[in-house]
């Protein structure tokens, strides 16, 4: 039973400190200091296991929350875990990436700040692995079936994890060097450090799960090749097609996709020897005037890689208004809170610019120099330009995080002969399965870019798809229910 006054004795919400900005500026690592575990038995007392937990159904893998938070409270901490990994195969990714809409839901974010679930989930995972709490599990029985996973982002890695202990042979491939995905090149080390990854995949290496990095599918190996080979084939390459900015000046030297930038700081953090002739990464902010279009998640990864590679300024473009401070009206609870945020690297510095729209690139000697913008305003659901809001801005660097359309269609998907849904991505049905039998999608690729919880969900349900494919029937856990599919 939870404390029954926990809440009431306990009103502060409190998470870790961030590490002082001049500090943090001098290397990558995670900005978070440690947080106490004294501390955060008082925090998960705040959790009132309610009577309908709706961190449930704001959570997309349907963590059992109330559970960790009390045994967290009760210093249980081996049960804890085991409670978390029964729904979530990591728990150390979403702990440090997701936005914890679970937390948008805390029914005691109704009138108090909501219980701190997601740092309770991460001291959970890194606990374990502390105590070495954190073992591989293969499988006793092994079925004869062969799976191949395209893809090794966090949903490909949970449906491998899940298929190999279902007892399959599972191969992970990734047309990158390395295993990760997005996790491994495109979130910043400051934000996760990679250790987190080869860490988990050293435990499903030993619980039998086959990686084959740098294989391009459908190039290195054709789609025949792969359906031939594999009883089956989960798709979880993502949604990898960026969203571009096609106004005058676009070709321009100096303006890049944010995926452009960012793997390169994450490859000089692996310690490649990524430099140029003046021993320069190929792309950097370094002595530069950086604008970053875009107000996300990416575009503030890209703004704090620029702090750390010496960006003499930076500002970051958002065509929405400014958020409110508070939770607005529009997204009233258990709503995910729209609201005013500022993330690590936002406190870093950087002019955070509202209600914009770059209309032209301006350059010298084929150079990007200045963009021309305006500012805009909704009227009747489309932005529109106020008149004498016109501004030129000096740029030497600009970056393009304005969020991806859907998957990359040219190889695989053309030759597997998938169809697509209006929107772009990959067609599924409830089992997660394509209009070509034996393959399956998970993730962006078939949801649309969204979030890693999403992703780590899609790849458990598009598992307990396939493994009743091969099976006939299937034990693995589907978090997500049908309707929340897109249907073909």
């Amino acid at each position: 039973m939870p404390d029954p006054r926990g809440f009431l004795k306990h009103t502060k919400r409190e998470t870790p400190a961030r590490r002082p900005v001049p500090l943090r500026l001098l290397d990558w690592k995670e900005v978070y200091e440690d947080f106490s575990h004294d501390t955060l038995r008082v925090q998960a007392s705040r959790c009132m296991d309610c009577g309908i937990p709706f961190c449930h159904n704001g959570c997309p893998l349907g963590n059992l929350i109330p559970e960790w938070n009390d045994l967290v409270r009760n210093d249980r901490w081996r049960d804890a875990i085991e409670r978390l990994h029964a729904t979530n195969n990591f728990p150390e990714f979403t702990g440090r990436l997701c936005p914890a809409p679970c937390e948008g839901s805390c029914v005691l974010g109704i009138n108090q700040d909501p219980v701190t679930i997601k740092q309770v989930e991460v001291e959970i995972i890194d606990n374990a692995f502390e105590q070495g709490w954190v073992v591989p599990l293969p499988p006793q029985v092994r079925t004869g079936k062969k799976v191949a996973v395209v893809g090794s982002g966090p949903a490909g890695l949970a449906a491998a994890q899940q298929l190999t202990r279902a007892g399959h042979s599972v191969t992970v491939f990734e047309r990158e060097d390395r295993i990760g995905g997005l996790l491994r090149y495109g979130i910043p080390e400051f934000k996760m450090e990679k250790r987190h990854i080869d860490r988990r995949l050293e435990q499903m290496k030993a619980e039998g799960t086959e990686f084959r990095p740098g294989v391009n599918v459908g190039v290195d190996i054709t789609a025949q090749q792969l359906r031939s080979e594999f009883d089956a084939v989960v798709l979880a390459g993502g949604a990898t097609a960026w969203r571009d900015l096609s106004i005058p000046g676009r070709e321009l030297d100096g303006i890049h996709q944010a995926m452009e930038f960012l793997p390169w700081a994450n490859r000089v953090q692996q310690g490649d020897d990524v430099v140029d002739e003046n021993g320069q990464p190929p792309i950097t902010a370094n002595g530069k005037k950086v604008v970053i279009i875009g107000g996300g998640d990416t575009g503030a990864d890209c703004l704090g890689t620029s702090h750390r590679q010496g960006a003499e300024s930076v500002h970051q473009f958002e065509i929405m208004p400014r958020p409110p401070d508070e939770r607005a009206d529009s997204t009233p609870w258990p709503v995910y809170p729209l609201m005013f945020r500022v993330s690590s690297a936002h406190e870093e510095g950087g002019e955070r610019v509202y209600s914009v729209n770059t209309e032209e690139f301006l350059g010298s000697d084929g150079k990007v120099t200045h963009l021309r913008g305006h500012e805009v305003e909704m009227k009747a659901g489309k932005f529109e330009k106020i008149d004498g809001t016109d501004f030129e801005l000096e740029a030497d660097l600009v970056l393009l995080a304005m969020g991806f359309v859907g998957p990359q269609r040219e190889g695989l998907l053309t030759d597997l002969g998938v169809e697509f849904t209006d929107r772009g991505n990959v067609a599924r049905d409830k089992d997660f399965a394509t209009t070509v039998p034996g393959v399956f999608v998970a993730g962006d690729m078939g949801r649309g870019q969204s979030l890693i919880v999403w992703a780590i969900a899609e790849g458990r349900a598009a598992a307990a798809g396939v493994d009743r494919y091969l099976m006939g029937k299937t034990a693995l856990p589907a978090p997500i229910k049908p309707t929340a599919v897109p249907q073909r």
